[in-house]
């Protein structure tokens, strides 16, 4: 099995259980999974295709910039630049960026003080925070339409070769070193952003 083949299986068992989740409401969301380093090529979501389905078009192979590696009919997914600029600063192998109510009512939650802290939740530990007095920190950016203004505002957060950024009223994209670190550390956000939901409907 080429390399090409094996990331790209990779990533579609990732869509899938994201999938069954109902993490890509309306076509929302994009995946990417780094291919090779020298040159940097990773595979991308293809733009506005229902990801609850399996097809030989889900993804589309680019390059560092973000531009189709070959001759291809398939656009590259709106936030193609942040995979871009994950693999340009971290040896991060698999990144993921969905939208899920509970981010995006988090992310406007705490989006004036531009970030959520959490401490104390086993979930932490997902992130290789296992001190007692350790502290989960995921930043907030301003959700830009215009998308290189956004890669822009995103790329400050981007200083380890795992770690997630949350964008105000849009999504959040984390990071890891492969498929099932990035899906770990997704769903140990998720369930954080649902927990602190949840306490706050009961503290009133």
């Amino acid at each position: 099995m080429t390399a090409l083949r094996e990331k790209w299986l990779e990533l579609a068992d990732v869509k899938d259980e994201l999938a069954v989740r109902d993490w890509f409401m309306g076509t929302s969301g994009n995946l990417a999974i780094k291919v090779a380093d020298q040159p940097l090529e990773f595979l991308v979501t293809a733009s506005g295709k229902d990801k609850k389905k399996r097809t030989d078009e889900d993804f589309l192979l680019v390059d560092a910039n973000g531009q189709p590696a070959g001759e291809t009919p398939l656009k590259p997914s709106a936030e193609t630049l942040l995979h871009c600029a994950i693999y340009g600063k971290t040896e991060a192998g698999c990144s993921l960026h969905v939208h899920t109510v509970a981010n995006n009512v988090i992310s406007e939650l705490y989006g004036d003080a531009g970030k959520i802290d959490f401490q104390g939740q086993e979930l932490i530990k997902a992130f290789g925070l296992w001190e007692e007095d350790a502290v989960l920190t995921i930043p907030i950016i301003p959700n830009y339409a215009d998308i290189p203004n956004l890669a822009k505002a995103f790329d400050p957060y981007i200083t380890a070769d795992k770690g997630a950024v949350l964008i105000r009223n849009h999504g959040i994209t984390v990071w890891g070193k492969d498929g099932f670190e990035a899906k770990k550390l997704l769903e140990a956000c998720e369930f954080l952003f649902q927990y602190q939901l949840a306490l706050q409907l009961h503290l009133k």
